[in-house]
């Protein structure tokens, strides 16, 4: 039987990061969805779709059998059983990503290879609606957040790390943007699950918030 963690939250919150951690302490896979969309964007590009031809587009994405696993301690994504995971960057599969995860039929066939994986394999999985939507019935569901202003903070330095020059206040109003914007989307928009427990990390250090969280994992499968 699969034990599943969901973590959702706003853009900021460290999802990706903390999500990585947490399956690696635990063992777990990390399901990389924006992976799993450059997979299925790899293998409709060996398919020659035309991206601007939805119904081809439709048809071709249900062959696409997508999984993710671990070798050495890296991700690897596997597109039945070739290792696609060297050619997900490439600038055309992005492009096509862009492209294709806007579909709907696309989304439907990555949320059921999502949740196959999940019905197989110990995963930890993060995004806006994990925990109400994907995984529904996830073993532990998690929400992260932090203030606007933390969040703001936290992309600024790693901006200016990287030497780009970015303004703090234009961070933090795109931030209070997007939260408005995921809130209130027609489809599955972000909000806490009634299950999920709440974790801000506004005063908290990564690996805080990693203990945290699988310190919350423990309390509720293992006991």
């Amino acid at each position: 039987m699969s034990c599943n963690i969901a973590i959702d939250g706003p853009a900021g919150a460290g999802k990706s990061t903390i999500a990585k951690k947490v399956a690696k302490e635990l063992s777990f896979i990390y399901v990389d969805t924006g992976a799993m969309y450059r997979a299925m964007a790899y293998y409709l590009l060996k398919n020659n779709v035309n991206a601007e031809d939805i119904r081809e587009l439709e048809e071709k994405c249900e062959g696409a059998d997508i999984s993710i696993c671990y070798q050495d301690g890296e991700q690897q994504v596997f597109l039945g059983e070739e290792n696609v995971t060297a050619y997900l960057r490439a600038e055309e599969v992005g492009r096509m990503a862009s492209v294709s995860s806007a579909n709907g039929k696309v989304r439907e066939k990555l949320l059921s290879l999502q949740r196959n994986l999940a019905a197989q394999h110990d995963v930890v999985m993060d995004g806006r609606d994990i925990g109400t939507t994907i995984l529904p019935n996830a073993d532990v569901k998690i929400y992260l957040t932090a203030s606007a202003d933390k969040r703001a903070k936290r992309r600024y330095l790693e901006l200016t790390e990287k030497g780009e020059t970015c303004d703090i206040e234009e961070i933090r109003q795109d931030i209070i943007e997007r939260d408005e914007r995921d809130m209130h989307r027609e489809v599955s928009p972000l909000r806490q699950a009634e299950d999920a427990v709440l974790v801000d990390s506004s005063q908290m250090n990564i690996e805080e918030v990693k203990d945290a969280i699988v310190g919350i994992y423990k309390e509720k499968v293992k006991h």
